[in-house]
C-alpha cells in the first residue's frame, strides 16, 4: 500500500510527540514522516518512550512502518524547545510541506496530512501566505489545475465549510459576494461527490444575520447575496436550501437533512463542529487535485513535550485520508 505522507509541523508544537504516538497506536494507516530523525528521537527520549525510528525514503516507508516509524530527513536544520516556536524553524517546517506535496504529485505518496503550525512563527521569517491552506494552494500548481482551496472541518457528526474563513468578523459582511458562495458551493459539491462518494449532496446554507435577518429587519445580506446564490445554484442542479437561522440548524434532529453546513463566517461553523466533536474533527482541504487533511487543532504550546497531547484528531485525520485516497 502506497504510505501517506505526514507532515513535522512546528517541531516546537505537539505534531512530533502525536506522530511517535499514532505510530504507537498501530497509525490508522501506512505513513511517512517528514522531519528531522534527531529531534524525533529527542521528543521520544523526552517522553521516556524507546519508539523504533527509521529514516528511509518514501518507496521505502510501507514496508518499515509495521516494525518502526518510517522518517524522511529533512534539509533544513531543526533546533526545537517544546512549548518555545522560533521562526528560525519556519525554513524546515516549510520544505516539510513543500517536499510532502511532492511526494503525492510522484505518486511516491498516496495522501497528505499536515501537523499543525503556527502562522506567526511563519510570518516573522517572511512566510506570504496567510496560512496552510493558501500555502497548499500555490503548491498544488504543480498538477497544471486550477486550484482554489477551501477548507471542511468534518466528523461523523457534523461537517462544516466556512465561506469567509481567517478575517476579522467586522470584515465579514463586506467580504460575502455571490460569487463566492457560488464557487465554494460548486466545489463542495464536487469534492463530495468524487472523494466522499455521495451520488446527492446535501448542502445546508446558513444565514449570516441572526433568524437569517428576519426578512430584512436584522440585514439584507441574506435576502440580497446568500439567498440570490442558492437560487443560482439549485437551477444548476445543486442539492442546497436555505438560508437558515445558524441558531436553529445544529441540533441532532436538523443535521439529519444535510450533509454539509455551509456558514457564512469561521465561528459560525467551526463552533459547534468542535463542540461536537473536538477530538475527532478533521481539516479537509477541498478544491485541490490531492487529499490533504489535518487534525482540527493547534499547536498547543502549552502542553507540547508533556506527554498530554491526544492523538485522535491525528488518527481520524490519517484514515479519513486513506478513505479519501483509496
Amino acid at each position: 500500500m502506497t504510505p501517506i505522507a505526514l507532515t513535522m509541523g512546528d517541531p516546537s508544537g505537539v505534531g512530533l510527540e502525536l506522530a511517535l504516538n499514532v505510530w504507537g497506536q498501530g497509525g490508522g494507516a501506512p505513513f511517512f514522516l517528514l522531519a528531522d530523525p534527531e529531534a524525533v528521537a529527542r521528543i521520544d527520549r523526552a517522553l521516556g518512550h524507546s519508539t523504533p525510528i527509521q529514516t528511509t525514503t518514501p518507496e521505502r516507508a510501507a514496508e518499515i512502518f509495521p516494525h518502526a516509524l518510517p522518517v524522511v530527513p529533512l534539509q533544513a536544520p531543526v533546533d526545537a524547545t517544546p512549548g518555545k516556536p522560533d521562526s528560525a524553524n519556519a525554513p524546515a517546517i516549510l520544505e516539510s510541506i513543500a517536499r510532502a506535496v511532492g511526494y503525492v504529485h510522484s505518486g511516491a505518496a498516496r495522501a497528505l496530512v499536515t501537523n499543525p503550525i503556527a502562522k506567526k512563527t511563519l510570518y516573522d521569517a517572511g512566510f506570504p501566505h496567510p496560512g496552510h491552506t493558501e500555502y497548499l494552494g500555490e503548491l498544488a500548481e504543480a498538477w497544471g489545475v486550477p486550484a482554489t482551496p477551501v477548507m471542511m472541518i468534518w466528523s461523523p457528526l457534523l461537517a462544516v465549510v466556512p465561506v469567509t474563513i481567517h478575517i476579522p468578523l467586522s470584515a465579514v459582511p463586506g467580504a460575502l459576494t455571490r460569487a463566492g458562495i457560488e464557487a465554494t458551493a460548486r466545489i463542495v459539491d464536487r469534492d463530495l461527490r468524487a472523494r466522499f462518494k455521495l451520488a446527492r449532496p446535501r448542502i445546508a446554507v446558513a444565514g449570516l444575520n441572526p433568524h437569517a435577518g428576519e426578512s430584512g429587519a436584522m440585514g439584507r445580506e441574506d435576502i440580497d447575496i446568500i439567498a440570490p446564490a442558492i437560487e443560482r445554484l439549485r437551477a444548476e442542479g445543486l442539492d442546497i436550501f436555505g438560508p437558515l437561522p445558524a441558531d436553529t440548524m445544529f441540533h441532532a434532529r436538523a443535521r439529519e437533512r444535510y450533509d454539509v453546513a455551509l456558514t457564512m463566517y469561521h465561528d459560525q461553523g467551526l463552533i459547534p463542529a468542535k463542540t461536537l466533536a473536538f477530538d475527532e474533527g478533521v481539516n479537509v482541504t477541498l478544491g485541490l487535485p490531492f487529499v490533504r487533511t489535518s487534525p482540527d487543532h493547534g499547536t498547543a504550546f502549552d502542553i507540547a513535550g508533556r506527554g498530554l497531547a491526544d492523538p485522535t484528531s491525528l488518527i481520524s485525520a490519517i484514515r479519513l485520508a486513506a478513505r479519501l485516497s483509496a
